[in-house]
């Protein structure tokens, strides 16, 4: 019993962050496309497959209701394996867990690295948003 219990929460936490309901894309290109259609920017998470602060970021930050609330109201979500899947090359991958918040154009809104509990990531998620807003001014005074 608890092992079918436990072989079913393992089955819909990948579904969840693999790509079930949160849409969870590993095509770089494919996430640029849907942020345009949506008119959202993108989260990009990039990991690996032997990163252990990855999978505690997924097992807990990312699993957070509010953390997920907030970045499905204005973010594309990309997961790229640094060893497996295509990114460009102007992103970093050599450490990871990397974040990157990326307009829909891909141009890098701001980035940061590690493991985050769902209090500070939601305090970078401010951060974002400062950022992006700072970006939009110089451009408008440009």
């Amino acid at each position: 019993m608890l092992r079918s219990l436990l072989i079913a929460f393992l089955f819909a936490s990948s579904l969840l962050f693999a790509g079930g309901e949160l849409g969870w894309n590993n095509d770089y290109k494919k996430a640029l496309i849907q942020a345009k259609a949506e008119k959202k920017d993108i989260y990009m998470f990039i990991t690996s497959a032997n990163c252990r602060w990855c999978r505690k970021f997924e097992s807990t930050t990312l699993q957070d209701t509010l953390v997920m609330q907030k970045l499905s109201q204005k973010y594309v979500f990309l997961h790229i394996d640094r060893d497996a899947d295509f990114m460009p090359e102007n992103f970093k991958r050599k450490r990871v867990p990397r974040h990157y918040f990326l307009r829909e154009d891909g141009k890098i809104i701001h980035s940061f690295l590690g493991y985050w509990s769902s209090e500070d990531f939601l305090s970078f998620l401010s951060d974002v948003d400062k950022r992006k807003k700072e970006q939009d001014q110089n451009k408008k005074e440009k």
